[in-house]
């Protein structure tokens, strides 16, 4: 994966002992949600939300 997020945003809100992190794609207003522990990297946590939203993307171009 590129190390650069593609222009999507990003954003991580804590909530207790995990950490939600949604992944937008301003072109099609798409998103995906992942949560996780609070201790794991954030660049880890954004990269598997943006991997999601990849899977997203793609999904509705072949429906």
């Amino acid at each position: 994966m590129a190390e650069e997020n593609e222009g999507y945003i990003v954003e991580f809100v804590s909530v207790g002992k995990s950490v939600k992190v949604t992944a937008v794609d301003p072109v099609s207003l798409k998103e995906a949600v992942v949560i996780g522990p609070v201790s794991a990297p954030r660049k880890q946590l954004a990269e598997l939300a943006i991997r999601k939203l990849h899977y997203l993307l793609n999904k509705s171009k072949d429906q």
